[in-house]
């Protein structure tokens, strides 16, 4: 098993690295990449900089889309309909398991890839979720088979050991929420 998580131009960088340590020290390789393979990949709002190793491979098992950083919601549209469509052609016909943070979900339905779908993002992108077709569930996490979205920007940590237990199992996700000092909270919705 192994887990990429996707970084774009004006990534939010708390929807990057919570998941990505999360899933690390729950024994899942991952790795940082994007579309375009290894560069340099700013995030939002001049933050800071991440390194993409890799090229994305829609392959692997586990892809984390995470959503993106502005000061204006026009912003934030124009970037995540950016990575949309830079990110939908790739993810279309992936096997692997994708998983959002925040306005990560607005990426993938702005692709066109959640309509009829279950998925969440943060409250405030709720509506438009739900004007692209999609069933916006208002919960922390949504599990949807293939398809795993996390609420606000602080979920992302949730995701991760949502990810381990539902991946590697209840006892390697205790031991990072241990480790983390970290107590899950909110709801995880399941359409199973």
């Amino acid at each position: 098993m192994r887990a990429q998580v996707v970084l774009f131009d004006g990534f939010d960088p708390l929807d990057v690295i919570g998941p990505y340590e999360t899933l690390m020290a729950g024994g899942i390789p991952t790795e940082l990449v994007a579309v375009e393979g290894p560069r340099q990949v700013p995030a939002g709002m001049n933050l800071l900089s991440l390194d993409a190793t890799a090229r994305l491979d829609p392959g692997t098992d586990v892809i984390v889309v995470p959503g993106a950083a502005a000061m204006q919601d026009d912003e934030v549209f124009a970037l995540l309909s950016a990575a949309a469509a830079t990110l939908g052609p790739v993810l279309r016909d992936s096997k692997a398991v994708i998983a959002t943070v925040c306005g990560g979900s607005l990426v993938l339905a702005i692709a066109g890839l959640l309509k009829g779908r279950n998925a969440t993002t943060n409250h405030l992108g709720l509506t438009a979720l739900e004007s692209m077709g999609v069933n916006a569930v208002r919960a922390r996490i949504v599990d949807d088979g293939d398809l795993v979205s996390a609420a606000g920007v602080t979920s992302g940590v949730d995701l991760g050991l949502y990810l381990v237990e539902r991946e590697v199992g209840s006892q390697q996700a205790l031991e990072v929420e241990t480790l983390f000092a970290h107590e899950r909270r909110g709801t995880v919705w399941s359409a199973a």
